[in-house]
């Protein structure tokens, strides 16, 4: 009889590494243009560190198996989208890349896999990276609340995407049962936790949907501001659009607010920490939402 962690793992599986391929209509248009344009590379960095701590924690502890199949995937897939990064990035953004891999993917994750295997013995080795591990998706888990405080005061779900909230509560919950049936606290706490926001988030979403952001209604010529965030990301991708664009322009923090909503859609979960706390990604964003069209 096959057990119930496995199957349960199996669909963990299925589901993260869908989520972790979710980039792929990026970096094919990356290759495709032959330009990184104004996408940005440290989320992928940065989630390559993640999953490869985890395939790490996945090879020491005893039937990780599943553990290391799912992250093996995701670091395989996160380290072709950094070397395709390199290739078609810019020259001054391509030497501030390489010296973060460098020192992350590279120096960083070598002195923690040195530390474990040489200086730490026992069960404190898979204590050690359990516990770097889990802190890594804590962080990602608890980095999109601030949406949620969004949609709060603003009674508007327009901050907050559907998309997003599901996979946080899907990914969240298949995970936190898997931790479960196989008594693993490192993975089950912060995917406990991840359940709950993601939970929480749905609540939050169906309380407020169908409701506007004050003053929207209000606005004379909707049309009229679509045209303009469309003609901004023409003018980003084909540079046939004059600088001094006649169009009339949104307020700054609502146009940032709703690009950072587009850019959500197709973002995995283990790089929302880097999306949130990063103010300068509407370049990206609005790209991407043109590419999905």
């Amino acid at each position: 009889m096959v057990d119930a962690s496995f199957i349960v793992g199996i669909v963990g599986n299925v589901i993260s590494i869908l989520v972790f391929a979710s980039p792929i209509g990026t970096f094919w248009r990356i290759v495709k243009n032959k330009s990184t344009e104004e996408f940005k590379w440290l989320p992928y960095v940065t989630t390559l560190l993640s999953t490869s701590l985890w395939s790490f924690y996945g090879i020491l502890k005893p039937d990780g198996l599943l553990v290391l199949t799912v992250n093996g995937a995701g670091a395989v897939l996160e380290a072709i989208y950094v070397i395709i990064f390199l290739i078609y990035a810019p020259k001054k953004t391509k030497l501030s890349m390489i010296k973060m891999v460098a020192a992350v993917n590279i120096g960083f994750l070598a002195l923690v896999v040195f530390i474990t295997l040489y200086v730490l013995h026992g069960s404190i080795r898979l204590l050690v990276i359990g516990v770097l591990c889990a802190a890594l998706t804590i962080g990602m888990y608890a980095s999109p609340m601030a949406a949620m405080t969004t949609v709060i005061k603003t009674k508007s779900v327009e901050y907050m995407p559907f998309s997003l909230s599901f996979f946080l509560f899907l990914n969240g919950g298949i995970w936190s049962t898997y931790s479960v049936l196989v008594k693993d606290y490192f993975i089950g706490v912060p995917n406990a936790l991840g359940f709950a926001l993601g939970t929480a988030q749905l609540i939050i979403y169906f309380m407020y949907r169908g409701q506007t952001v004050p003053g929207k209604a209000q606005e004379t010529d909707e049309e009229q501001g679509s045209g303009h965030l469309i003609g901004k990301v023409e003018m980003a991708q084909t540079g046939n659009l004059p600088k001094a664009s006649s169009l009339p322009k949104q307020p700054l923090s609502r146009q940032d607010s709703a690009v950072k909503i587009i850019k959500a859609f197709s973002m995995p979960p283990l790089e929302l920490q880097s999306f949130w706390n990063q103010r300068d990604f509407t370049g990206e964003m609005g790209q991407k939402n043109a590419i999905s069209k």
